[in-house]
């Protein structure tokens, strides 16, 4: 997506002229996109188009880049002092009564920290958001921090962000960057950025790269070995400061911000799962981001209330605007998982098959501090149904980000015992309950291009066959088999799978668990006893919701939750025989 409609300006600023671009409403607060190396604006056209529903957006190409004008001589000419003055004279020009919000990424961050931080600035910058681009002068007080105590940790961690800055080293080199932008590398960067950072082809990079980036690396050159070498000691935030961290940034180790808040005090700290180019990659959350911080900042209207303040969990706001549908969400594991999420801060969709239970779910959450919550009484067998909440869910709310398909019922009894029909319900609920929501909405997740997570959950009795549980046991085993070939598949797209394998948990499915092959008495006196089992194992739904979770932050394959359930993975997979004669007991009900 280009900048359509966008309205151009010049704005001279030292002899330099700066190409400006703005969207939106003027009357609305004013955001400021600041690109980094080796882009121009055209970087931010798909957080811009989404930032100007409600704010007035403006973006503007850094010296030296895209269709602004370059300092004549190149050296000495991108100096952060002369990086402030530009900023300082487009914030000027777009909003010169009101401050700007500024957003920085790369090294349009490592430029904002500057603007920030100095004194001459102050009153004309309301909130900053950066995103993988560290100040120079935090960055080498870091370092000298981890030199003055050498701890292996501390050498660890300064030898891994030397090893991910090599490219620095390489622009300080003479004419050879210039030579290889010009040449090979310019022409092979957008196939690059495609293959290895996932950025969508399309009108990005612009046809000014090879230009931007041999200029670009007079950034590097003017500004990183002095300030790293001399630090300011005075380099304060005299703004509301938002970090984004993108957990695989090749460029960035995310321990750079190990006490920013002695610098940022009331700093905000978000990341998610992705790499360097989150503008191109991952704008929808961004975009969230950004508005949820720049309305939670600006004294005046911007068209939508500022956040509530929200419960902060042991993942703080990891999940902050991002959408999270569960289902079986009425009560159990489905419940809590929902709490969980919303104590993240993710807007969240509660479906189950009993519409009340779902409302309620759905209101406790935004008591717990979610932004959003909706609830959906579908019951996720039927795959019509199942198709009608995808597309209004996806209408109304957005593309998940992510799904947790956790609904499921219980059954137990022999093979013989157990009819055509009790495996159809069973294999309905548990195995094409699953195979729906992945369907509909994965695709979705895929079409959309920005990555996702989709959480199935499985079952210990995935690893550990049983006598009494032929029906249910197939089921979960197969939700196991699919997200591990689903984990395949996707991986390329950027969409995590994970099978979360609970053990016996303390939820209500036992008190709703058939018995295939025996009476209505029997099944009650059954299920009593199974309930009371589960009772005093009393392993709450709650620590399953954090495994989930974490199954998300960390993008874990398969997760074996409680005891029994590790148990029985370790057995599967190193005495089988074992396993199989364990299969042969009698279950204690």
């Amino acid at each position: 997506m280009s900048l359509v409609g966008a309205r151009e300006r010049r704005v001279r600023t030292g002899g330099i002229e700066l190409c400006v671009a703005e969207m939106g409403d003027e009357r609305q607060p004013t955001v400021v996109l600041v690109h980094g190396y080796p882009d121009s604006k055209e970087v931010w056209s798909e957080v811009a188009a989404r930032l100007a529903e409600r704010f007035h957006v403006v973006l503007y190409d850094v010296r030296g880049h895209g269709r602004s004008t370059a300092p004549r001589p190149l050296r000495g000419g991108f100096t952060l002092e002369k990086l402030t003055d530009d900023f300082l004279a487009v914030a000027d020009a777009v909003s010169p009564d009101e401050p700007v919000h500024l957003v920085g990424h790369d090294w349009g961050s490592v430029q904002s920290w500057e603007f920030v931080t100095v004194t001459r600035t102050q009153g004309r910058i309301a909130s900053f958001t950066s995103i993988s681009g560290p100040s120079l002068d935090h960055f080498g007080h870091w370092i000298k921090r981890q030199a003055k105590r050498p701890t292996p940790r501390a050498a660890a961690r300064l030898l891994g962000q030397g090893a991910k800055s090599w490219y620095v080293y390489l622009l300080h080199t003479p004419v050879l960057p210039e030579l290889a932008w010009r040449g090979p590398l310019g022409r092979r960067w957008p196939r690059i950025l495609e293959r290895v950072e996932k950025v969508p082809a399309g009108d990005y990079p612009t046809a000014s790269l090879r230009t931007d980036a041999a200029h670009g690396a007079w950034l590097y050159r003017d500004n990183v070995r002095p300030r790293l070498r001399r630090p300011r000691d005075d380099a304060y935030a005299h703004a509301p400061v938002q970090l984004v961290t993108p957990l695989g940034d090749a460029f960035l180790s995310e321990h750079l911000s190990d006490g920013l808040e002695q610098w940022a005090p009331g700093l905000v700290r978000r990341s998610l799962p992705a790499k360097h180019w989150v503008p191109r990659t991952r704008p929808d959350q961004l975009a969230a981001w950004i508005t949820d911080f720049v309305t939670a900042n600006d004294g005046r209207e911007a068209g939508v209330p500022a956040s509530a303040p929200r419960a902060a969990g042991p993942y703080g706001e990891r999940f902050a605007g991002q959408l999270v549908l569960v289902t079986g969400a009425g009560s159990g594991i489905g419940r809590a998982t929902v709490f969980a999420f919303a104590e993240a801060g993710a807007r969240v969709v509660a479906v189950d098959r009993d519409a009340e239970s779902a409302a309620r779910t759905a209101e406790l959450s935004r008591l717990i501090g979610s932004p959003a919550a909706w609830a959906e009484a579908v019951d996720v067998s039927d795959e019509q149904a199942m198709e009608k909440l995808a597309e209004k869910v996806a209408a109304e709310y957005g593309v998940v980000d992510v799904l947790v398909n956790n609904a499921g019922i219980g059954l137990s009894g022999s093979f013989l015992d157990t009819t055509t029909e009790d495996w159809r319900k069973v294999l309905d609920v548990n195995l094409w309950g699953v195979i729906h929501g992945c369907r509909l909405f994965g695709r979705q997740m895929a079409e959309r291009g920005q990555g996702g997570h989709i959480v199935n959950t499985a079952s210990a009795a995935a690893f550990q066959p049983s006598k009494a549980l032929p029906a249910y046991s197939t089921s979960k085993a197969a939700v196991l088999m699919l997200s591990e070939c689903l984990r395949a598949e996707l991986a390329g797209r950027g969409i995590g799978v994970s099978a979360v394998c609970p053990g016996l948990v303390n939820t209500n499915i036992t008190a709703t668990a058939r018995f295939a092959g025996v009476d209505a008495a029997e099944q009650e006196r059954r299920r009593k006893r199974s309930t009371r089992l589960y009772g005093l194992r009393n392993y709450p739904p709650e620590k399953v919701a954090d495994a989930i979770l974490r199954a998300v932050v960390r993008d874990t394959a398969v997760v074996p939750v409680t005891a029994e359930a590790r148990g029985a993975q370790l057995l599967h997979r190193f005495a089988p025989r074992a396993l199989r004669a364990l299969a042969r007991l009698e279950p204690p009900l």
